[in-house]
């Protein structure tokens, strides 16, 4: 297989607020923040063909307002992007996606699956004490220049079940384990995990996916010199209770003889001057390369 001695990556994550009929105070309603959204994420992808844009608490008509946004009608009968993922309820289209957004000109992708993060990780469910339905979104995918093959994965943890967040993180890290040496295992040469934690870096879910030497913070593995923005990814719309907290990450691991080096992370802004929220959660971005 060719492989480049470096292939850029960008990995742009986003919990983008679920389009709720009852707003917090402070928030605006999903179609007020949609082109928001929408001008974030082509202004981070417009030069980065290389992008996965991975995003939580996404409704079936908020992805498809993703992917008319993305897509812009042309001339070509190709989209310019597509997604892997499903609704965490049933499997389909109800409830919340943690979707991956990609170009298939650039991937190619070989398989994905939704997993979700409970005791019966093949089928709508929860367990321990989640409030909610929990998934990861896990795709295979081969860099259609070089050949370099990415294994790519969303989720967003629960908000309330401190021992679910805890077992998903274990569940995650088994599937990594499990891609490795399973019939992927050897075109593998870079994994990450990009999302929401629900868990500050003293808290359960991130301890145990970074302390187990498994994934690499990418906030830790560049300069502060390549840092760019805030440094809370959380911020509420403004009259929560709960001071703004850093919880949602790109996580690294590399593998075989390729390994990921970090250009640079920024986490961006999600209020100007026009003062409208367009989430509860800042993007986080990371620009990496794999080298091998």
């Amino acid at each position: 297989m060719r492989c480049t001695p470096e292939l850029p990556v960008r990995v742009l994550t986003h919990n983008i607020r679920y389009a709720t009929s009852s707003p917090f105070k402070g928030e605006v309603p999903w179609e007020q923040r949609k082109q928001l959204l929408l001008n974030e994420l082509g202004y981070h992808t417009r030069h980065v063909s290389g992008t996965f844009i991975c995003l939580q608490e996404v409704l079936h008509r908020q992805l498809e307002d993703i992917l008319v946004g993305l897509n812009p009608r042309t001339a070509s009968s190709a989209p310019d992007w597509a997604y892997i993922g499903v609704g965490r309820d049933d499997g389909h289209q109800a409830g919340e996606y943690s979707p991956i957004f990609y170009r298939p000109s650039v991937w190619k992708l070989l398989h994905w699956e939704t997993v979700w993060l409970s005791k019966t990780p093949s089928k709508p469910s929860k367990s321990w004490d989640a409030a909610s339905i929990r998934i990861v979104t896990i795709g295979v995918f081969t860099h259609c220049e070089s050949g370099n093959t990415v294994l790519a994965m969303s989720t967003h943890l629960d908000d309330q079940g401190s021992q679910s967040r805890l077992e998903a993180a274990r569940i995650i890290r088994a599937k990594i384990h499990g891609y490795r040496q399973g019939e992927f295992g050897t075109l593998i040469g870079g994994a990450f995990l990009a999302g929401d934690l629900n868990s500050q870096e003293d808290q359960e879910a991130y301890s145990d996916l970074t302390g187990s030497g498994d994934l690499e913070d990418t906030f830790k593995l560049v300069d502060s010199s390549r840092r760019y923005g805030s440094h809370n990814t959380f911020t509420g719309f403004g009259y929560e209770n709960e001071p703004p907290s850093r919880i949602d990450y790109v996580l690294l691991a590399s593998g075989g003889n390729q390994a990921w080096k970090v250009d640079g992370y920024s986490v961006m802004a999600n209020r100007f001057d026009d003062g409208v929220f367009n989430s509860d959660h800042c993007a986080v971005i990371a620009d990496l390369r794999l080298v091998g």
